[in-house]
Formats: structure tokens, C-alpha cells, sequence
């Protein structure tokens, strides 16, 4: 048996560095080894991953498209491959001499699997080694310690439920996106996609759209008036209400001839008699705490995606800050102390307040939520603390939610008193009701200490029966009923939750991928009409692609596998079974399938009519790869418009009402803008003039620029260009010589905006300064050659250091001070000579920066 150091796993490398300083008492030193930190104090050495190292596919003599056909895949066999072979290959070498070895991944189904990987692995090159597991729920002093001093054994059962996944979702996904891309012709970047838990997902928010399409308005009135406690001045709103067919209170009037004479009536009269007054104390209850759907639900109401919101509680975690976040779970532990947790928070800046104010209760009692499962705890504080040096500001946001939701749990009740008054305004003798609801918070409760729920107050004045009130004003508001709301991220998890359609992990990604596919866009979600496509074929050819029974039944079989109840092979042998059912269908209708999509992705990149020909203008891309407005009816038709050469085109909904044409949104990530009709902007492009600003640097009078210089270095003859402000046909804008095609100098400019030319001038090029106007702040531009010397030095020296999460405009000052210029500089420097060098940046954060920038 080896005598070498022993060897810990982990799933990421921050959480091999937090691990290693928790267990070294911060001795840990970091090496690097093939490009990865390793951690090592004394007789261990500590080693990070990047999720899974491992993955699986087919062997290469599937990846033809062509020469493959897609049913085949559905028995072929599968291989593993390392898919970070520079760790794969810094793990073997630690594990060939490890003494002993530890894997403590994250404590989930996908966990358990990264860490079957890694034992693989390990045994591949050590057979001796004995290999522990240790499990915890927030990397925390306590409970990593409290973990390693009790190790246990890898959970082969819950691991192979993970391996079912992914080779189930392998299989679906490979067979059906191939099966009906080929069918529809659609190959390239633009492969129609297909997988076992999107296809339902996507169908839940095609069949939203489609109610909402359906939907059918309808005419109602509603009617209120301003009532006036005499001689107080104070006024509140009440609305019209009458019994319906039911006995039930109703407030809108679906007639309205009769909605007029309420109306009418209402307006005429001085005053209304108070007829009854009701008063009541409602407790409301603290919430529970939180769950991985909840709180993406919370998070979501502070502006945060699903994915975004599961991405930072992760780092936190990582971090040691909060608890997994991954957790079905809405019971504390019963070794939880809430007061313990609270005097963790008591004397700092942002919580000691509200933490003080809950010591001082006579009793912390948590509440409890529906769901109680023996993994992960709900999501909650660890009681270690981050200052804002350490975390960013979104981070911090999460974090403070997180913390305040805890607060919220371990709070008392808040209580409501509200009162109701009914009014009657009377008609020659057949009175008229009015009603006004009013609400009162009298003890904020939990409230005080978790401002995200509404808790505002509706002012009713205290009234008797039988008290004369004036009436001020009156409103007659004539409306629609609305069709149902579309899902928003959190409620589209909460929905896939209830019918059993992907996993706490797996979900958030999902609705991400739909995105990336181009399959929904907006928030919240509205689905392309590539997304109806394909959900239509599908439900024609073979619904079983977006059957949420079918998903719901193969997870159902993973947690199956997972408790021991179901075997790995049976598993994933049935739902090949499943496959081939559904091939069946789709392989019997595979012409007309064709037919169908390929009508309804043509019909995706249709924008309407060509102003030449009446036929089709389409979508096109070019065999450069950007995209571009062409005629159905080419060569007959050459008609043509340019698009934005940034971003991937969409067409929306919307109709450009003098031509025709749909408007086209170009998603591109973070700078995703609409574009709006191509026709409009190339008009508006042909009919605005040109802005001369000054003279070309290239070919104008006095020109000195490089490119204006002979073979000689002598000055070239200028040509007398200038400098103008253009607006392109695609709707983009820049400065650009007007002597273009023969001078191609040109500057770009912000696509929106309105640019004002200033009387201020750069001395240096003799150009006037340009302040863009677009909302509230107007940008000052300055001197467009000067602005565009200083974006290309950025994206040099600074843009490249700050692609790097952490690294901020300020940090990546510091490190060019300290010669290091870009990211290769980065990976090659020493964190600690580093960390002594650039002032508040510590050996730590580098390593980070250096792991982020694998």
C-alpha cells in the first residue's frame, strides 16, 4: 500500500481551496499542476474539479449525421471521455501514490456521480488506496470537520440514478434532434433540439400562449366614488357592488346601459348612509423557510432569472456563507439553534438591528413548511459572515435575501386589522352599495425584518352606522377581462415541480436552454414560432416528445434507482423501450413530418411581403455567416435589406403597419436589442444626409496618418475627404469618410441615442466633441478618434482582465501596475509574489481568478 500524502476531491476549485483552509487552518499552500491548483499542508493534498470531468457519448463513428441514422443511436453503445483532460490528468497523477483518498463533491444525485467519476479514475492508477466519502451541507468549519472526522461510503445507488440521467437524457436528445432535424433540413448551428424534459416544458408555455391567443375579451365597467368623513377632510375610495345570480358580491357591471345609469346615479347624489361596519384582526403567519423553488420565487421578485438566482447561491455556498442550495427540503434540523444563528448577526452594519430585535423575544420557534427530507437542509445562513470586499453586489443581494428569509422564519406573526364599510347611496328608493375595504398593519411582526412581501396599508376612517358621508368624486372605468398571464420563471419551476417534469437541479437550466435555442424569448417566457413548430409537429407525429407523463415516469425510475427500489439497466433499457415507441410514429410519418416543420421554419423566417415581386422576404444567411433580408423569389428577385451584423435575428409578433414586414429582435446575449422593421430603418438610412464633422485623418486636407503615407514615409496626396456621421441601412451608425468605397476609414458609433455635435473641439484631430442622448444621463462621447483609441486600449489592457468574474475596472488597474496585462500574464503569475505586490488582493482571490481562467 502507498505511503504517499492522502488526496481529497472536490467538486470545484474554490471549494477545494475553502476545504483546504478549513482543515489546514489556513496553512494550506497552492501549486500549480497541470494548469490546476492544488492545495497541500502536511500529508494532504487537495484537489478541485470543474463539475463533471468525465462525460459520456457515442463513438466517433456516429457522429455523422448523414451516414448515421438517427434510430440507430438508440442502441448504440455509449463511451466515457474525459472532457478536462488537463484535470483528469492532475488527478491521476496525485492518486497513483495517495495513501488514502476522500471525495467530498456536493451531497446530491449529481454529486454522487461526479464523485463515482472521480473514484474511477483513482482506481484506474490505484487499486490499494482505501476511498471514503464525506458529506455536508454548508462548507463550514463545523460541519466540513464534523464531515471528515466521519467519513463514509460512495452511494453507487444514487450515483447510478445520476448515470441514468444523463445517458437517458444523452439517448433522447441525440436520436430526436437529429431525427427531426434532418427532416426538416434544418442543419448547422440552427439543428432544431430536442430533449426529454424540454420538449414538456416547452409545450406548458406553447399552451399558455395559445389560451392567451384564444382568448376571447369582454366588455365590463366598474364604478367607485370618493367618500368624506364630514368635517375631517379625510376621504377614501369605495367601490359599486351588487349581488349576482349566486347571492355573491359582484363589482363588475357586464351591461352597460346599466353600468350608465349606476353611474348616473352615483354622480347625482351628495351623500351615502353608512349601513354596516365590520372590523376584524387577521394573523399572518411568518413564511417557510426556504426551498430550492421558492427561493428562485423569491429571487425572481428582485429581479433575478432562475438561473442567474441559482448561479450566485451557489457561489455562496462554495463560499461558506449559505447553506446547499439545491434542497427540496422546508423543515430546520432539530440541531439548528435559531438563537445561536441570530447572535451571529448581531453588531454588524446591515443585520444587527433586526438580529438584537429577535433576541429580545421571549422564544426563537422556526417555522415549518410542507416538505421534510433527511439530505440538505432548507436554504439558510451559515453564521459566517462576508464583508462587501468579498462578495459583489448581486451576491450580496442573494445573500441578504437569504439571511432576511431566516430572520423572516424565526419572527413572530405579523397582525392586520381591517375594516369594512358599506355605504348606500340611494336611487328613489332602491338603494345603490358601496363598499370600501381598508387595512392596517398593528404589529409588523416578521415584516420588519423581510421587506420583500406587501405590506401596504389601504386608509378606510372610522365610521358609525347610520353616519351621513359626502360623496367628492365618482369613476366610471370601462375594461377588459384579461387573458391568463403567462409564466414567469419562478412560477414556470413551480409548475414543472408539480408535475413531476426535471429535478431542484435541473430546472433552471432548462428554461436557459430554451432561450439559448431560441426556442422562448422575453420575461417571462413567450415562445418563438420555432417553439410552436415544434410543439405541433411533435403533438401530430409523436407526442410522447412532449408528454410531461413520460418525463415525470423516468424521473420517478431515477429516484427509484436512487433508493435501491430499481436497477440501472432495467431503467434505461425501458426507456430505450419508450424511444422506439416513439420512433415508430415518427419514422411512419417522417415525409409529412418534414413537410411540416420545414413550412413552419420558413414561416419562422418570413417577414412578409417583398415590395418588388410580392413574394416571400425571408431571413437568409450568407456564406460569411452574417444574416440579411433576401426575396423567396431568387434570382428572379435580387431584392434585398441588411440586418445589424451583431447578434442572431428573431422575428416578433409585431407588424410594421406601412409595410408589412414583421419587426426582428438580434439576440445577442446581454446586448440583445429589436431592431424593428428592416424596411423602416433602411428608409430612414436612404433619406438622412450625411453629418460632415471634419476632415478624413486618411485622405483629407493635412492627413498624417499612417495609412495616408507613401513607400517612403512622405506625406500621400490628400484627397479632400471628410469626416461625416452616417447611418447605415443595417440601422447601425459611425463616423465614416465620405469619400467611401475608395477610403473604407471609419469610427463606430452607439446604435441609439440621439448625438448632438458640440462646440467644444479635440485639439488633437480638430473633430468636435459628440454627447449621445439616450435616457436619463447623456453620454459625452468626446472626440470620436480619441473615444475609440481609448475603447481599443481597453479591450487590450483592460476588457481582456475584466472578462474574468471578480475582476472589476479598478482590480484590473492594479494588476497592469503590476505588469500583468492580460490573462496569459495572469495564469503565468505567482499569487502570493501577486498578493504582495497589488495592494487588497490576496493569494486566494488569484487562484480563483487563475481556476476561472481554465
Amino acid at each position: 500500500m502507498s505511503k504517499g500524502p492522502e488526496l481529497i476531491i472536490t467538486e470545484k476549485d474554490n471549494a477545494a481551496r475553502r476545504i483546504a483552509d478549513i482543515l489546514s487552518g489556513e496553512s494550506a499552500d497552492a501549486e500549480r499542476m497541470n494548469g490546476v491548483n492544488v492545495y497541500k499542508w502536511g500529508g494532504k493534498r487537495c484537489i478541485g474539479l470543474s463539475g463533471h470531468v468525465v462525460g459520456v457519448d457515442f463513438p466517433p463513428e456516429y457522429n455523422d449525421w448523414r451516414d448515421v441514422e438517427p434510430v440507430e443511436l438508440i442502441d448504440a453503445p455509449i463511451d466515457k471521455h474525459p472532457t478536462q483532460e488537463n484535470i483528469v490528468a492532475a488527478l491521476r497523477r496525485l492518486a497513483r501514490h495517495a495513501s488514502r483518498v476522500t471525495i467530498a463533491t456536493d451531497y446530491d444525485r449529481e454529486g454522487e456521480l461526479i464523485g463515482k467519476e472521480a473514484y474511477e479514475l483513482v482506481r484506474d492508477v490505484n487499486e490499494e488506496a482505501p476511498i471514503d466519502r464525506v458529506r455536508f451541507s454548508s462548507i463550514t468549519k463545523r460541519e466540513v470537520t464534523e464531515a471528515f472526522e466521519n467519513p463514509e461510503d460512495l452511494d453507487f445507488d444514487l450515483a447510478a440514478a445520476g448515470e441514468a440521467r444523463q445517458i437517458i437524457d444523452l439517448v433522447w436528445g441525440a436520436a430526436l434532434t437529429r431525427f427531426l432535424s434532418l427532416s426538416a433540413r434544418q442543419l448547422g448551428d440552427d439543428f432544431i433540439s430536442v430533449g426529454r424534459v424540454q420538449g414538456p416544458t416547452l409545450k406548458l408555455i406553447v399552451d399558455r400562449e395559445r389560451e392567451i391567443d384564444a382568448f376571447d375579451p369582454e366588455n365590463y365597467w366598474e364604478l367607485f366614488a370618493d367618500l368624506e368623513k364630514s368635517g375631517s377632510g379625510e376621504t377614501f375610495e369605495a367601490q359599486y357592488f351588487y349581488p349576482d345570480e349566486d347571492g355573491n358580491e359582484a363589482e363588475r357591471v357586464w351591461d352597460e346601459e346599466t353600468a350608465n345609469e349606476v353611474y348616473d346615479t352615483i354622480q347625482t347624489a351628495s351623500s351615502a348612509t353608512v349601513q354596516s361596519v365590520r372590523r376584524r384582526t387577521r394573523t399572518d403567519k411568518p413564511p417557510a423557510p426556504f426551498n430550492t423553488t421558492q427561493f428562485i420565487r423569491a429571487a425572481g421578485s428582485i429581479g433575478y432569472s432562475a438561473q442567474r438566482a441559482m448561479s450566485i447561491a451557489e457561489d455562496l455556498y462554495t463560499a461558506g456563507y449559505i447553506t446547499y442550495p439545491r434542497t427540496d427540503n422546508t423543515v430546520y434540523p432539530d440541531d439548528l439553534d435559531p438563537e445561536e444563528l441570530v447572535s451571529e448577526f448581531v453588531g454588524t452594519r446591515r443585520f444587527g438591528d433586526d438580529a438584537e430585535s429577535l433576541l429580545e423575544l421571549d422564544e426563537l420557534t422556526a417555522t415549518e413548511g410542507d416538505e421534510e427530507t433527511t439530505d440538505h437542509p432548507p436554504i439558510h445562513p451559515t453564521g459566517e459572515l462576508p464583508s462587501s470586499a468579498d462578495i459583489s453586489e448581486d451576491e450580496y443581494d442573494v445573500y441578504e435575501l437569504v439571511v432576511r428569509r431566516f430572520f423572516a422564519t424565526v419572527a413572530e406573526a405579523a397582525k392586520w386589522e381591517h375594516l369594512r364599510v358599506v355605504a348606500d347611496v340611494d336611487a328613489d328608493g332602491e338603494p345603490l352599495s358601496l363598499k370600501a375595504n381598508g387595512k392596517r398593519l398593528v404589529k409588523e411582526g416578521y415584516h420588519a425584518v423581510y421587506p420583500y412581501f406587501n405590506n401596504t396599508e389601504s386608509f378606510v376612517p372610522d365610521v358609525s352606522e347610520g353616519e351621513t358621508l359626502s360623496v367628492t368624486d365618482t369613476r366610471f372605468e370601462a375594461k377588459e377581462t384579461q387573458p391568463p398571464r403567462r409564466y414567469g420563471q419562478s412560477r414556470l419551476i413551480e409548475t414543472m415541480e408539480k408535475m413531476g417534469i426535471g429535478t431542484k437541479a435541473t430546472r433552471h437550466d432548462v428554461i436557459q436552454k430554451l432561450y439559448d435555442r431560441n426556442y422562448i424569448e422575453s420575461d417571462p417566457p413567450r415562445p418563438t414560432r420555432l417553439a410552436r413548430a415544434v410543439v405541433s409537429a411533435s403533438e401530430e407525429f409523436a407526442d410522447r416528445i412532449v408528454s410531461e407523463e413520460m418525463t415525470a415516469q423516468l424521473e420517478s425510475d431515477m429516484l427509484a434507482i436512487a433508493d435501491g427500489e430499481k436497477d440501472f439497466e432495467d431503467v434505461t433499457e425501458e426507456s430505450r423501450e419508450m424511444l422506439e415507441a416513439v420512433f415508430e410514429g415518427l419514422m411512419e410519418s417522417g415525409d409529412e413530418l418534414g413537410k411540416q416543420l420545414q413550412k413552419s421554419l420558413k414561416a419562422d423566417k418570413t417577414l412578409g411581403p417583398c415590395p418588388e415581386c410580392g413574394e416571400d422576404l425571408l431571413v437568409r444567411k450568407s456564406r460569411y455567416g452574417s444574416y440579411f433580408v433576401g426575396c423567396d423569389g431568387y434570382p428572379d428577385c435580387e431584392y434585398t435589406l441588411p440586418l445589424p451584423s451583431t447578434g442572431k435575428p428573431l422575428i416578433l409578433e409585431d407588424e410594421c403597419e406601412e409595410h408589412g414586414l414583421h419587426h426582428v429582435k438580434m439576440l445577442a446575449g446581454r446586448k440583445t436589442f429589436v431592431h424593428g422593421c428592416p424596411q423602416c430603418k433602411a428608409d430612414e438610412a436612404d433619406e438622412q444626409d450625411d453629418l460632415v464633422i471634419g476632415a478624413c485623418p486618411d485622405c483629407g486636407e493635412g492627413a498624417t496618418s499612417e495609412t495616408s503615407r507613401g513607400e517612403g514615409g512622405e506625406t500621400a496626396e490628400a484627397h479632400g475627404g471628410e469626416l461625416a456621421i452616417k447611418q447605415l441601412r443595417s440601422g447601425s451608425r459611425l463616423v465614416g469618410c465620405t469619400r467611401y468605397p475608395e477610403c473604407d476609414y471609419s469610427l463606430p458609433l452607439p446604435r441609439r441615442g440621439e448625438i448632438e455635435v458640440t462646440d467644444e473641439e479635440c485639439e488633437e484631430h480638430g473633430l468636435p466633441h459628440l454627447v449621445v442622448h439616450n435616457g436619463d444621463e447623456p453620454w459625452e462621447l468626446g472626440c470620436p478618434i480619441c473615444n475609440y483609441r481609448e475603447y481599443q486600449a481597453q479591450q487590450v489592457g483592460g476588457d481582456e482582465l475584466q472578462s474574468i468574474s471578480g475582476i472589476g475596472e479598478k482590480t484590473a488597474e492594479k494588476l497592469r501596475a503590476a505588469g500583468i496585462a492580460d490573462v496569459p500574464g495572469l495564469k503565468d503569475a505567482d499569487p502570493d509574489d501577486v498578493a504582495a505586490t497589488v495592494e487588497g488582493v490576496g493569494a486566494d482571490r488569484v487562484r480563483d481568478w487563475q481556476a476561472k481562467a481554465d
